[in-house]
């Protein structure tokens, strides 16, 4: 079974529940790193818990959602063994894993449907790294 981590701010959280259930449906163990409510809350406080339980290899791969998605991969990215990719179509979840290896994926909430949301996870968990010429550009990317 696929160990999955999430978090999400306070504007994430209306996608987060959805997305965690639907993880367990499909048979993936989940551990939610809050945010718990709809109240402000602050996105480094769910996107570092996420983003080290990834690096330390506890949880295979990441979801994190923010209004823009873009804070929470900011954040996530300054973890040395994260590669966060900002996703608001299935396609770039897809070759964000192909291609970059990415493992967490930043999700949009304030821009993107529900539906585009699981599609982008659903393609983000199922879509292998290609290696080969892509692993060369990968190992480059570490400071």
């Amino acid at each position: 079974m696929r160990k999955i981590a999430i978090g999400a701010d306070h504007a994430g959280f209306p996608y987060k529940e959805p997305i965690v259930a639907w993880l367990r449906e499909n048979g993936y163990e989940v551990k939610d790193f809050g945010t718990h409510s709809a109240d402000s809350a602050d996105y480094p406080d769910f996107a570092h818990p996420v983003s080290l339980a990834v690096e330390s290899g506890e949880f295979e791969l990441g979801v994190l959602l923010c209004g823009s998605g873009q804070g929470v991969c900011i954040t996530a990215n300054k973890h040395q063994g994260i590669r966060a990719a900002l996703v608001w179509q299935a396609v770039l979840a897809e070759l964000s894993r192909q291609h970059n290896n990415a493992n967490i994926i930043c999700l949009p909430v304030r821009f993107i449907e529900l539906a585009t949301a699981i599609d982008c996870v659903k393609t983000f968990l199922t879509t292998d790294f290609e290696g080969g010429r892509h692993q060369t550009r990968v190992s480059k990317i570490a400071c």
